[in-house]
């Protein structure tokens, strides 16, 4: 159950019995729980929605677009950094890192490296004994057994540390990073063009609402000690 609306419930139902039983103590405790746990309501409900004549409400739509600036730029600024993106490229020893190719490596066409080999034998000198025995035709059952061993010697290539590590230094080039950099920002921006005011203002409140019910709660606990202190000071004073 929401916890505004208990905490509401139960501050109400104090300051009516007090009222009806003609206790001031507990009177004045349920109508400052009361007006703690409102007043916190109204606090968070001015985050996301215009009150008229109250001036700041409605702060999240409104600055909509320095809330998307502020991601873009905290996402920049903190994560996407020159020195993260080192770290990211290194392992903690500072080794390079290995990157997995294989998936690439299995995707690559492979068959104009084979024309291209075949090709070159028939313009060598080799050209005219292979005309002899079919002539390109006769290299043709040989297509599939050379592209798997092409796979595989790629893929044992790229297993190499020492590939590894000339592709984090061409990575690490700043023309590169720099590339990366804007690609990635240009990746966030266009992500964020895609928000609309109202689809930030149900994540936020989503979340504040789950988290920030709290807030209602403590505010009825706050003001119903403060109604106590009150009531007991204008009983003893």
């Amino acid at each position: 159950m929401n916890k505004s609306y208990i905490t509401n419930t139960i501050a109400l139902g104090l300051a009516l019995v007090g009222y009806f039983l003609s206790q001031d103590i507990l009177f004045s405790v349920g109508v400052f729980a009361l007006s703690g746990a409102v007043t916190n309501v109204l606090a968070i409900h001015m985050l996301f929605e215009r009150v008229p004549l109250l001036y700041g409400s409605g702060v999240i739509p409104s600055q909509f677009e320095e809330f998307k600036r502020a991601i873009a730029n905290m996402m920049m600024t903190q994560f996407f950094t020159d020195e993260n993106i080192d770290k990211f490229l290194s392992q903690g020893d500072g080794q390079a890192v290995h990157f997995d190719f294989s998936n690439v490596i299995q995707k690559v066409d492979l068959e104009p490296a084979f024309n291209s080999l075949v090709q070159t034998i028939e313009e060598s000198s080799f050209g005219s004994m292979l005309a002899m025995f079919g002539g390109s035709e006769a290299l043709q059952p040989l297509k599939q057994p050379f592209i798997d061993k092409m796979q595989t010697s790629l893929l044992n290539i790229s297993e190499q540390d020492a590939f590894n590590e000339l592709v984090r230094e061409q990575l690490e080039q700043p023309n590169v990073i720099r590339g990366m950099r804007e690609k990635v920002e240009a990746i966030i921006n266009q992500r964020l063009d895609e928000l609309t005011p109202q689809m930030v203002k149900d994540i936020i409140q989503q979340m504040i609402h789950k988290h920030l019910g709290w807030l209602v709660v403590w505010g009825g606990v706050f003001g119903g000690l403060i109604g106590l202190v009150v009531a007991l000071l204008s009983r003893f004073l």
